[in-house]
């Protein structure tokens, strides 16, 4: 197997470990502490916050597809991987979906992988246009 193979089936786990629900497995892939980026800013999340955070959710994953895919080995214990993804999810009771960037940084230890670094950007316009008040006006 080589390494986008590899790292396609990691991420693939993962994502699938969240819409199974399955802290177990996610707890598995992920480095204790990850770091995490997105639109609520910046964490730094141990096995047992990022357990919380799984079974605590407001929201339900039903369905994603990667696309875009562009993978980089840093060294042989460190690769990253980068992809589009559409997610179709229930958040808070109510049907969402969008597209992101998202990216990982996988580490190889003890003989596996782990994330230790995911970030997610849902896609659009980079100042927001698309999602100030006259924008989605329009839209209506």
């Amino acid at each position: 197997m080589n390494l986008e193979q590899e790292l396609v089936g990691l991420e693939t786990k993962f994502w699938q470990a969240m819409k199974d629900r399955d802290t177990a497995a996610a707890v598995r892939l992920t480095a204790d502490p990850c770091v995490v980026t997105g639109a609520q800013g910046v964490g730094r999340m141990d096995h047992k916050t990022f357990a919380k955070v799984m079974d605590g959710g407001t929201w339900t994953l039903k369905a994603f597809a990667f696309s875009d895919i562009k993978v980089e080995s840093v060294s042989s214990d460190v690769a990253v991987i980068a992809y589009k993804v559409k997610e179709d999810l229930t958040v808070d009771g109510k049907p969402v979906s969008f597209e992101a960037a998202d990216a990982s940084t996988w580490v190889r230890r003890n003989g596996g992988w782990v994330c230790a670094l995911h970030t997610e950007s849902v896609l659009g316009d980079p100042f927001g246009r698309d999602r100030r008040k006259d924008a989605a006006e329009k839209a209506a």
